[in-house]
């Protein structure tokens, strides 16, 4: 199975790399600040001086383009491999199998909904309602019924790295001053919503219930397609459970949990880390929030391959018109892209995001929920010509 992932990845690279070819000339690489010398083929980038925040949006548009039949590669090929994984898990196979088959169907999963992502911004097959109809059956079957989701994400890339208004589409942000004066009960709220076991349970926590169920409830009419999403959902797992309760588990309940954990920790490590900046509204500007806020998430070609590239998240958030599957070349050709804040998906990166809890705004960093400010230092009087002993 593992080698079956390897081969279709390198399928992917190849369809990638020959369809890109096809879309760029040579012209194109002098404005993306990336030279090949012809005879040694050795790249170097371009030491120019840096472009002003307008002109680095402007040079980022040359990679907003899509390759029509690329993205289409990427839907349909990506479906094929969820419908042979979902084959194994459904299948009596042994468990060393079915269960592997089980995780890699639920990260699988994670890729389609990260080209439903893609879809949602207009960035690949706009204009198609075959590729339309697709996509809403995913959000349905997803969990991520467009309404909400379209709504809460353009209101996220409106109002990312602002310390008010982010609540909404993302994960709430508190700082020290407003933990200080919070109530219990929204200091339980606040604390249970960025727990990492929120997080982990991402399928019922975050996706059924709080893209889901709550949205319908809250306001039934706009989100009527939550409540549709939800009785599905549960209709699908009666209806998968008359099969078995190994059918249940394996093709179902392993896949969707690990594809909502893994999504859920994405889309919180994506803004909340280690070197992350918040501000005022006053001194917001859209491309320091895609820089300075949001995180380029380092993995190796199989994990890129199962996310779609959404690691490359401070160059969606720049431009999010750039197809996921150039977001790796926007980031080799312009040099600006090219010293992100970086996390990982290691133990040690994931605890260090897990402890940024509130945020100081006299240190611009996050502390922990039992942060103390220093004690200020007592000034000595002053007085001139007397050396106090």
């Amino acid at each position: 199975m593992l080698s079956s992932c390897k081969i279709g990845l390198f399928a992917d690279r190849w369809f990638t790399y020959v369809s890109l070819s096809l879309l760029r000339g040579s012209a194109d690489l002098a404005q993306q600040h990336l030279f090949i010398d012809p005879m040694s083929g050795t790249q170097t980038i371009d030491r120019s001086p840096m472009r002003t925040e307008k002109e680095l949006l402007i040079a980022t548009k040359q990679y907003s383009s899509e390759n029509r039949l690329l993205s289409w590669w990427h839907l349909l090929s990506t479906i094929a491999a969820f419908i042979g994984l979902f084959t194994l898990t459904w299948m009596k196979t042994p468990l060393w199998l079915r269960i592997p088959a089980g995780v890699c169907s639920g990260l699988t999963f994670v890729r389609l909904f990260c080209i439903y992502h893609d879809f949602a911004h207009h960035s690949i097959l706009h204009g198609s309602k075959l590729a339309k109809v697709i996509m809403y059956t995913y959000g349905f079957l997803g969990l991520s019924p467009p309404s909400i989701w379209i709504r809460s994400h353009n209101h996220h890339h409106n109002n990312n790295s602002k310390l008010h208004g982010i609540g909404f589409g993302s994960y709430p942000l508190m700082t020290t001053d407003e933990w200080a004066v919070a109530t219990k009960r929204e200091r339980f709220t606040y604390a249970a919503t960025r727990h990492p076991l929120t997080i982990a349970c991402g399928y019922i926590t975050i996706f059924l219930f709080g893209m889901c169920i709550r949205s319908f409830f809250i306001s039934p009419k706009r989100h009527w397609d939550c409540g549709v999403t939800a009785v599905l959902h549960v209709g699908i797992l009666a209806w998968v459970a008359t099969y078995g309760l190994d059918v249940l588990v394996f093709s179902l309940l392993l896949p969707i949990a690990v594809a909502s954990c893994m999504g859920a920790y994405l889309f919180y490590a994506q803004h909340n880390f280690p070197g992350v900046q918040y501000g005022d509204r006053e001194d917001w500007t859209y491309v320091k929030a895609a820089l300075k806020s949001s995180s380029y998430i380092k993995m190796n070609p199989l994990m890129r391959w199962f996310t779609a590239n959404i690691g490359y998240h401070h160059i969606h958030h720049l431009n999010h018109r750039i197809p996921f599957y150039r977001l790796p070349e926007a980031m080799a050709g312009l040099p600006e892209l090219q010293s992100p804040v970086t996390t990982t998906l290691s133990p040690k990166s994931i605890l260090a995001c897990f402890r940024s809890k509130l945020w100081c705004v006299e240190e611009q960093r996050y502390v922990s929920f039992d942060y103390l400010p220093p004690t200020p230092i007592k000034q000595l009087p002053q007085t001139v010509g007397i050396v106090n002993l």
